[in-house]
């Protein structure tokens, strides 16, 4: 079955793009290639690709450049590849945007079911019966996937806006990061557990009044995370 996603697959090694173009096209994706970073912005832009698999040394301009980049315009979804796997790379990477994180080499089996995953976790998210989830000046409407905050659009990210509906949907309770790492990834052997953190870290930046001292995502400690209940309202 012939899917309508697109990819852009941004790396300058030839083969390794050749590699990965076939897989995602026998899978049935649309591919589009870029192999410096100046070229990927230009195809993001022009195109507007459903996924970005994006390798971070590049010429022209680096892999770190064009997530930050990006991310300033579009949620488009974002995994990095690179040949570098320390814990602070990750996290970097996290911090910037990005959605997932693989390290070379890899297996072109499990880089599509991450992106497979990823688009599914972005067309489906948690289910929410209410239409609309409001906390002050914030209104989450699932079914538009759409947030606004004093009125005013607000852009997540995929694991972003999956972190949101989670802890808006059940105010009060309790999430370990473990289970929101769960909300994001099919399989965390790859991700540790701070990568939630990083995420939480972004929405608080999104949507608090001072996300030094949040009064909407609250820290539960040694424990996890979350979302104020109606009577804990402040002034967000």
């Amino acid at each position: 079955m012939i899917q309508r996603d697109s990819i852009l697959i941004v790396e300058d090694e030839e083969n390794v793009a050749s590699l990965i173009e076939k897989s995602f096209r026998r899978a049935g994706f649309h591919t589009i290639i870029a192999h410096d970073g100046e070229r990927a912005l230009h195809l993001a832009r022009e195109c507007e690709p459903s996924f970005v698999v994006l390798d971070l040394m590049l010429p022209k301009m680096n892999g770190w450049d064009v997530c930050k980049l990006l991310r300033e315009e579009s949620d488009v979804p974002i995994l990095m590849l690179s040949a570098r796997e320390e814990e602070v790379d990750k996290l970097f990477g996290f911090s910037l945007g990005a959605d997932d994180y693989v390290v070379k080499p890899f297996s072109p089996r499990e880089l599509i079911e991450r992106v497979k995953a990823i688009l599914r976790r972005t067309k489906s998210a948690p289910v929410c019966k209410k239409t609309k989830l409001t906390f002050g000046n914030l209104l989450l409407e699932p079914e538009k996937h759409k947030l606004t905050r004093k009125g005013e659009p607000v852009w997540l990210t995929p694991s972003e806006y999956v972190l949101l509906l989670t802890l808006m949907s059940t105010p009060g309770r309790v999430f370990t990061r473990h289970e929101l790492l769960g909300k994001l990834y099919q399989t965390s052997d790859a991700v540790v557990a701070r990568v939630v953190d990083v995420h939480i870290g972004k929405l608080r930046q999104k949507i608090e009044c001072d996300p030094a001292n949040p009064h909407l995502i609250l820290t539960v400690r040694g424990v996890g995370y979350r979302f104020a209940e109606n009577e804990e309202l402040g002034g967000s």
